[in-house]
């Protein structure tokens, strides 16, 4: 028999505003932010990211993020 073991979930955080200015990262509105979503590996996180980095690319102050959150609930874990 064999062992089906799923793959271990490495969340990951996609999210996005408009910017203040280009040289700094401090949002224009916090009230703003477009959560994207929690996505369970960087893969799928990478294609979200993609996905609003280019319906949004004709405004140079907005910006999308990836954040690896299972570094921050596990810091032990690479």
């Amino acid at each position: 028999m064999t062992d089906c073991k799923e793959p271990k979930q490495l969340l990951h955080l996609v999210f996005g505003g408009e910017l203040t200015t280009l040289a700094d990262m401090q949002f224009r509105d916090l009230n703003a932010l477009d959560i994207v979503g929690i996505f369970p590996d960087y893969a799928s996180a990478l294609a979200a990211w993609k996905s609003k980095a280019q319906q949004t690319v004709d405004n140079a102050h907005m910006r999308y993020f990836i954040v690896h959150m299972h570094r921050l609930l596990d810091p032990q874990q690479n």
